[in-house]
């Protein structure tokens, strides 16, 4: 387990990132050239050791419901690591990536009421459609895969 200086060199390391002071101590780093509204890279970083990484949509990393991942214990290979995959995670390359990565830019989605929904990539980002009307954007096809299977939906053979 890393101390918070080791924590704070390796993050530091990142040129790309760029640190912010926020209260009690702890500090955020942003990528301030993030594709998504998503800035902030590392969060809550503090003396004791504690911090965050914004891991949403990165394979192999478990997050809470803001989608972050808890980096008390990493060491410096695995922060190293989670901070390479989630700065390219919302580079532009990166959110093209994970959303097509299946080759999948449109699909066609139905309920068992026979209702459809229509799953289009565009302009970087993933637009569910019923008919015309659009019905939600998502950053990525992860994420509106996700929506459409809560509310009750699969895509079509």
């Amino acid at each position: 387990m890393l101390d918070y200086q080791q924590k704070l060199s390796v993050i530091e390391s990142f040129p790309e990132l760029e640190k912010k002071e926020v209260s009690l101590s702890r500090l955020n780093f942003q990528y301030t050239e993030s594709a998504a509204d998503k800035k902030n890279v590392v969060f809550h970083l503090h003396p004791n050791g504690n911090g965050y990484v914004y891991a949403r949509g990165i394979d192999g990393y478990e997050t809470d419901e803001k989608g972050l991942v808890n980096i008390r214990d990493f060491s410096e290979d695995e922060l190293r690591t989670i901070l390479e995959k989630a700065i390219h995670a919302l580079s532009p390359e990166g959110i093209y990536e994970v959303n097509t990565a299946d080759g999948i830019d449109h699909e066609i989605w139905s309920n068992r009421d026979r209702q459809k929904l229509e799953v289009i990539y565009d302009n970087e980002l993933w637009n569910v459609y019923a008919g015309d009307l659009l019905d939600g954007t998502f950053r990525t096809y992860k994420e509106a895969k996700e929506y459409l299977i809560e509310e009750g939906f699969h895509p079509q053979k």
